[in-house]
């Protein structure tokens, strides 16, 4: 099956969030195990203060450490943007331990990619993603100064 075949997230599964685009992307904590039934993501971004684990997709890790911001903003804003673009033709998964704070986070700047006004996208990600996504103040400053 190639990339344009591949079937997409189910946008009503648990974690997916449907962007203005149409693009979805699945937000998921990595304490949760996956749903068996469920799709494997073709690229994931997981969002961790030490390396992930090894998973049989490929995938990036980006370090940042629990309740903070990326270590390396730059490189932060080039994978969030490369996720971006991908969401286009992969199942993209962005992911953190608890799948709040720094995925949430990573959610919105998606947003903001997607056209979301920065001042409105942590909303925009709570009222379709998870109502406790983005959790420190620092993290919602940097969603709104995301370029």
């Amino acid at each position: 099956m190639n990339k344009q075949s591949e079937p997409r997230w189910d946008e009503h599964a648990p974690g997916v969030l449907r962007l203005p685009s149409g693009r979805l992307v699945r937000g998921r904590g990595l304490r949760r195990p996956l749903d068996p039934v469920a799709p494997a993501p073709t690229y994931g971004v997981y969002l961790l203060g030490g390396q992930p684990p090894e998973v049989p997709w490929e995938s990036r890790w980006l370090r940042w450490p629990d309740f903070r911001l990326p270590s390396d903003r730059t490189a932060a804003s080039a994978l969030l943007t490369e996720a971006w673009e991908r969401a286009a033709t992969d199942r993209v998964e962005v992911a953190c331990d608890g799948g709040r704070g720094r995925t949430g986070t990573a959610l919105a700047c998606l947003a903001v990619l997607d056209g979301v006004p920065p001042a409105e996208a942590v909303t925009y990600v709570r009222t379709h993603y998870d109502r406790h996504a983005v959790e420190t103040p620092w993290q919602r400053r940097y969603v709104r100064r995301f370029e």
